[in-house]
């Protein structure tokens, strides 16, 4: 599989990792179609692309809506003709000390981090099953590697999507449907995520950890255009991607 003329939808497209790997794949032929809440963000993305060259469509979408999902999916097939990958990449990050009892924010996590992906790959399976080829590509986390004090609910969905993307590997090979899965594990990666965090203790740490050691979001973008530019029968599963200077 190359990424010349291949389908691939991406969720939380509006910026960050999402709009990096947008516009790297689109210079490197691939049709993208972009969902995210932010229509201006997505409007602005696709017409540079555009600009540039590339091939670009968008619909907004709050992925913890499975029907908003699935019509990405199907926009993407009605637009493109098919689909051949789906990047899970929308995902919130607002760590705390599990005592600060920021439940709603716990809520939140599992909704977009865990459900939304779960709702991204539903929307495909069924034709990835048919056509006996696709890729899922999902963000995951470092913290869904290692448990990090102050990320336990961050952590926790992280882990989730780890297990779950694995079984969806280990499941395809045994069925005979060749659906491919990549999971990513970024490390200090400069994007707007930060800004979900509401805790003050914890957003100070944050913050002077990515001020000292964070890298640009293309750092992932050319990592998942590595996965989708091998052959179909090679299935790149995982990456771990830290900056050089993370400890």
């Amino acid at each position: 599989m190359t990424v010349k003329n291949k389908v691939v939808v991406i969720t939380g497209a509006s910026s960050g990792i999402g709009e990096a790997t947008a516009k790297l794949l689109a210079k490197n032929g691939a049709k993208v179609v972009l969902g995210a809440r932010r229509k201006d963000r997505l409007e602005k993305l696709v017409a540079d692309i555009k600009a540039d060259g590339g091939q670009a469509a968008y619909q907004t979408v709050d992925v913890r809506d499975a029907e908003q999902v699935a019509a990405l999916v199907a926009y993407a097939k009605t637009t493109f003709g098919g689909v051949d990958v789906i990047f899970n990449n929308a995902g919130i990050m607002p760590t705390s000390p599990i005592s600060a009892l920021h439940t709603q924010e716990w809520n939140d996590m599992v909704d977009i981090n865990i459900k939304g992906v779960l709702n991204g790959v539903a929307a495909v399976m069924p034709d990835f099953v048919a056509n006996k080829s696709g890729h899922i590509i999902t963000t995951s986390s470092v913290a869904g590697l290692k448990s990090f004090p102050g990320s336990g609910v961050y952590g926790a969905t992280k882990f989730a999507v780890r297990n779950l993307m694995e079984v969806i590997r280990t499941e395809s090979a045994s069925e005979g449907t060749n659906i491919r899965t990549t999971t990513l594990y970024p490390a200090a990666i400069n994007t707007e995520l930060l800004n979900t965090i509401s805790d003050k203790a914890a957003r100070k740490g944050m913050d002077a950890l990515y001020d000292a050691v964070g890298i640009n979001p293309d750092a992932i973008a050319r990592v998942v255009n590595f996965a989708i530019d091998q052959p179909e029968d090679v299935n790149v599963n995982e990456f771990t991607i830290y900056p050089t200077k993370q400890a």
